[in-house]
């Protein structure tokens, strides 16, 4: 890439004009720093991108699963995942430092970073404090979200536990899917129903898809 005009070269381009006007491709490969014998970072981040059908899948990918590819090994997984959980701890430090219904995009850009590519459900719990702040995002259940794999006296438990004056409860659908079944809606009405004895308000059960983040609280379908 050295050969290249600068105003092409991902390095230069994003110190020129912001990291927003650089491709998957562009920003991938600032962090792959070089490609192979054959290819440019750049060649080999649209490669990488194009295997795994984006970026969502390709980070959510197993260290076997991307290691297998050719012209990438354990370090350049090793650097992907630290970019990913630092992503995900700056989203999280911002819902902590502000009421998560003034910053409803992070909220669901979040949840999507955090479950969006998971290969089955997962059932994750928001604890909130007074003002709306997040105290603590924690995984609970793993597996069908269904009456039966959650239970909502555990969603109770874990909000004394941690003093939470409000909940946000989420889960993803593998299928990439992010319509409420039948089970989501009933599950959703018991854990408000249990919260509540404990004066302590769920305010929305997300569910996250492919791209797409359903809120239950926007279609009616909590009682507050």
């Amino acid at each position: 890439m050295k050969q290249w005009p600068a105003a092409e070269r991902p390095r230069e381009k994003l110190l020129a004009r912001g990291a927003a006007a650089l491709s998957d491709a562009e920003l991938l490969a600032i962090l792959l720093q070089c490609g192979d014998a054959q290819r440019s970072a750049v060649d080999l981040a649209r490669s990488l991108l194009l295997q795994f059908g984006g970026l969502a899948e390709l980070l959510a990918a197993d260290k076997q699963r991307f290691c297998a590819c050719k012209g990438v090994g354990e370090v350049r997984y090793i650097t992907l995942q630290a970019a990913l959980e630092l992503s995900q701890r700056h989203i999280a430090e911002g819902l902590r430092q502000q009421p998560v219904f003034t910053a409803a995009g992070q909220v669901s850009d979040f949840l999507a970073g955090q479950l969006r590519a998971r290969r089955r459900e997962v059932f994750m719990v928001l604890l909130l404090d007074s003002q709306h702040r997040l105290l603590e995002a924690v995984e609970l259940f793993h597996g069908t979200v269904d009456s039966a794999a959650v239970h909502p006296r555990e969603v109770v438990q874990l909000a004394l536990q941690h003093n939470a004056a409000a909940v946000i409860v989420a889960h993803n659908h593998p299928s990439g899917v992010a319509e409420p079944s039948s089970a989501d809606i009933a599950i959703t009405a018991r854990i408000e129903a249990a919260l509540g004895l404990m004066e302590i308000a769920l305010l929305d059960h997300f569910i996250v898809g492919k791209g797409v983040v359903t809120s239950l609280a926007s279609r009616g379908l909590l009682s507050r």
